[in-house]
């Protein structure tokens, strides 16, 4: 069976900062924000929350369909997919625009700061969802703000199950409509910074919006992460990384590795405990979409 998978395929430009964000940015100066890091190392990935939880999904032995929007730029990612064995019948490709793009910068705590243009992504909402026998749920993951809330709708309506996962995408959303996507899911994820804004902007805690939906799961990165069914939190310990190398992608990693367990009709705490598997082996590599499971 199938797993679709809305969100972005983009272009990622990786640069790492041999310093700390923390040491040049003086809190007392933001309101004059002046700074330059000089980045030795830049390499250019594959990447996007919908293509790097479909690697993840397939290197897992999955069916990832990938529902994604490329630019005129887009034709090596299309290439890309294809020899992954990676269906590409739901990524659209526009001439007038380019693919989405990701500037990435880590610094030494592998903190990170992002710059995103979003290019062909903004169009991603043209492409439909629609019941089919080999369809067996879906994702929504970070996308144009059309794409999310009408893939959202479209899943519900075909009564496919789904995760919301908002991500990025999160503060593009008032609380009204973040509510209308938690009760029109079956699962959410968040990290744990994600988690507190989505609670902010809804009202609802951990454990009410846990009741809404078969389960919720936040992240805690290094941490492992929480399990919350029918607002009872199970704790699911991490797993230590062979080497921590780059963090970029690690959390669609994990999320691709969710996908494969709900596939399966794994228990949500199994799903996660694969998914913090996974995300360790994604750590000690580099780029979103270049670790294998060893």
């Amino acid at each position: 069976m199938a797993a679709v998978i809305c969100g972005s395929l983009a272009f990622d430009t990786i640069m790492n900062f041999e310093g700390r964000f923390a040491q040049q940015i003086l809190p007392d100066q933001l309101h004059i924000l002046n700074v330059s890091f000089l980045v030795p190392q830049l390499r250019r990935d594959f990447g996007g929350c919908a293509g790097n939880i479909a690697y993840s999904l397939k290197l897992l032995g999955g069916t990832p369909l990938p529902m994604a929007t490329l630019g005129t730029d887009g034709a090596s990612y299309l290439e890309r997919l294809r020899s992954l064995g990676i269906s590409t019948e739901f990524v659209r490709q526009l001439d007038d625009a380019y693919t989405a793009q990701a500037m990435i910068m880590t610094d030494l705590d592998n903190n990170q700061i992002t710059a995103f243009h979003p290019g062909a992504m903004t169009q991603a909402h043209l492409t439909r969802i629609q019941s089919r026998g080999d369809i067996k749920l879906g994702i929504i993951s970070p996308d144009g703000r059309d794409a999310m809330l009408q893939h959202a709708q479209q899943f519900h309506d075909a009564g496919i199950p789904f995760v919301f996962d908002p991500g990025q995408g999160l503060p593009m959303f008032d609380g009204k409509e973040l509510a209308a996507f938690i009760e029109k899911s079956t699962w959410v994820t968040v990290n744990d910074y994600e988690g507190k804004m989505l609670s902010e902007r809804t009202g609802w805690d951990s454990a009410a919006i846990s009741r809404k939906v078969q389960g919720l799961v936040v992240t805690l990165g290094g941490e492992g992460c929480e399990v919350w069914i029918g607002g009872e939190k199970t704790r699911v310990a991490p797993v230590k990384a062979p080497a921590v190398v780059d963090p970029t992608g690690c959390g669609d990693a994990w999320r691709g590795a969710l996908l494969y367990g709900l596939e399966q009709g794994w228990p949500l705490a199994r799903c996660a405990e694969l998914g913090n598997k996974v995300g360790a082996a994604k750590i000690a590599s580099k780029g979103p979409q270049n670790w294998s499971l060893g």
